[in-house]
């Protein structure tokens, strides 16, 4: 199934719905840990907004989990996972603007594959972690460069607001291991890769975050970002694209 949140034209309220080709069918809040099921209402995709498909309490992000990331900014491939946090004003969804900071120079893309937690779980086993998997969505792990040192931490060139981009929704129709996934800037492709070359894997990393924290509904994990990543600037249109999820499209905008 493929979930999207989406605002109608003529509501205000926040809606889910399973997207049907050009139709989504409104269900109830998947994040409930109730059985989803249909209204019997449809949308025509062409009258709603899609919005950010999960309203995370934390993202909690990877980094360096791609070996030829590391290795682009000369740092060592880590023996465990590289973590930091991202917090919920941060998350924007398809078609909104990333903020560009004014104390900002270089604006940085990453394109990612983000794991979208289901229900409540704390210390699970990587055979368990399917269990609490909604499913899968783009993402954009926007860095602020110049304002992250090489060691240490990054909460501050992670953390901005706008600077979260998730959607358009999310699917549990895909492999997590292997998928292709790109980043155009301006329509020129700038990183491509497959999440067969990540460092640690969906089930270990879902499983290792839960053994140092409580993973709630609606939380993500962003699991890397492949080598490539260069800067945005005011105007520009940065899409990301991971097969079987659909194109997270995002435009860049100068802080007033």
């Amino acid at each position: 199934m493929k979930i999207a949140a989406f605002v109608p034209f003529d509501e205000e309220s926040i809606c889910y719905g399973l997207i049907d080709g050009e139709d989504i069918r409104e269900i109830n809040d998947p994040f409930t840990g109730e059985e989803i099921k249909e209204s019997g209402k449809v949308y025509k995709r062409a009258d709603v907004i899609l919005v950010n498909p999960t309203f995370p309490v934390k993202a909690l992000c990877i980094g360096l989990n791609y070996r030829d990331h590391a290795e682009e900014f000369g740092l060592p491939v880590p023996e465990s996972p590289v973590v930091f946090m991202k917090s919920e004003n941060a998350v924007i969804g398809p078609e909104d603007y990333i903020i560009k900071p004014a104390m900002c120079r270089d604006l940085d893309y990453e394109a990612e594959l983000a794991v979208v937690i289901k229900k409540e779980c704390k210390n699970i086993s990587e055979d368990e972690a399917s269990d609490y998997i909604l499913g899968y969505c783009c993402a954009n792990d926007v860095t602020a460069r110049d304002l992250q040192p090489k060691n240490g931490q990054w909460t501050i060139a992670k953390g901005f607001d706008t600077f979260l981009p998730l959607g358009p929704f999310i699917s549990d129709e895909v492999d997590p291991s292997s998928l292709d996934i790109e980043c155009r800037l301006n329509g020129r492709t700038v990183q491509k890769s497959n999440t067969r070359n990540l460092i640690f894997p969906v089930p270990y990393l879902v499983s290792y975050l839960s053994k140092c924290m409580t993973l709630r509904a609606g939380d993500v994990i962003l699991t890397g970002t492949p080598s490539g990543t260069n800067h945005m600037n005011n105007g520009d249109v940065v899409e990301v694209e991971i097969e079987g999820l659909g194109v997270l499209r995002n435009t860049v905008e100068d802080e007033a």
